[in-house]
């Protein structure tokens, strides 16, 4: 059986968690944090989750695992057969993580944490990326009523466990909602909130989270 090492505070790990569930996959979760320690470092050579462990090893990147779990498990496509369609859905993908959620991410200390204040510089350069990126993902999507379209795609999850984020890194750091102007973002946000799977790793974010936070040092 595959074993989904990680934590439910963090957002990459819901994304393959999710991904397991929707295409029906069993799976072991294995409760572990991000850090150099001799048991991260023996599945994860970066130290990072989430880590996805086969009966051939280990695997960490969530892009990675999701296109390993597309190719062993076909049931359930989380991607497109055509190879243009394929190949949007990956660069929808791609944008939202590179262009909203690595942005968002140098804030979620002050956000989320409790910890210190972003730099300014950083600051000022999260605030102009999230524009920039939420302008690409305007332009972008289709909200069909998926992000690529009919049916869903990785692109939503990337969209479902990064959007969320960084829509609360704009409103508390910056007095803005980077959904106003995309109704089809917010519709589908409250369509994936319908999702049994969704509600479902919503309430394990919720009940993990004291104690994530209990353990940080900021």
């Amino acid at each position: 059986m595959l074993k989904l090492y990680g934590f439910a505070s963090s957002n990459y790990f819901n994304m393959v968690q999710f991904a397991l569930l929707e295409k029906k996959i069993a799976f072991e979760e294995v409760l572990l944090h991000g850090c150099q320690s001799p048991e991260v470092m023996a599945v994860s050579r970066r130290g990072k989750i989430p880590v996805l462990g086969t009966p051939e090893g280990y695997m960490s990147e969530t892009d990675v695992i999701l296109g390993y779990l597309e190719d062993l498990y076909p049931q359930n496509s989380l991607l497109p057969r055509h190879p243009f369609d394929k190949a949007r859905v990956k660069t929808l993908a791609k944008e939202i993580e590179l262009y909203i959620e690595l942005p968002a991410r140098v804030c979620y200390p002050e956000v989320f944490f409790g910890g210190r204040a972003t730099p300014p510089a950083l600051k000022e350069k999260a605030r102009r990326d999230l524009v920039k990126g939420f302008a690409a993902l305007a332009q972008g999507a289709s909200f069909t009523p998926y992000v690529a379209g009919a049916e869903l795609t990785v692109a939503d999850i990337y969209f479902l466990y990064s959007v969320d984020l960084a829509r609360e890194v704009g409103l508390k750091l910056f007095d803005v909602d980077y959904l106003d102007g995309l109704p089809g973002a917010q519709a589908l946000l409250a369509l994936l909130a319908l999702n049994p799977n969704v509600a479902g790793i919503a309430r394990q974010r919720a009940d993990d989270r004291p104690r994530f936070l209990a353990q940080l040092v900021l």
